[in-house]
């Protein structure tokens, strides 16, 4: 039995479906779903790199990194289905929660870091 083709999004879509997903910071370029951190230093790039690898390796569908000091690029694209499909927006999605995680205030863990850690814009 063939395999069926997973379903790609087209140019058009792609911003729509970002938007209902609330991935407000994500964008489409050249093929890819994009997404830049802004973090305080290098301890933290180091940091968020090995979540999202894990992530990525967990999901079995892996993004393309770019690591510098203060900043870390993401890149998604499902390569067998030459394009961008679910597996993108879903592993989009689960790196946003993961990354983006606080604890409140008024927890346990007092808001937790007082440093500048990740920052949520591009």
């Amino acid at each position: 039995m063939a395999a069926t083709k997973e379903k790609t999004y087209s140019e058009s879509e792609i911003p729509g479906k970002l938007a209902a997903l609330g991935l407000t910071e994500w964008y489409l370029e050249d093929g890819w779903l994009r997404r830049k951190y802004t973090t305080d230093g290098w301890p933290t790039t180091l940091m968020l790199t090995n979540a999202i690898g894990y992530l990525c390796e967990a999901a079995y569908h892996h993004a393309d990194l770019s690591v510098t000091w203060g900043k870390l690029w993401v890149k998604l694209q499902t390569h067998s289905a030459g394009g961008i499909t679910d597996k993108d927006f879903g592993l989009a999605q689960k790196i946003e929660e993961v990354i983006l995680w606080r604890p409140p205030k008024d927890g346990p863990f007092e808001g937790g870091t007082p440093n500048k850690f990740v920052q949520g814009k591009k």
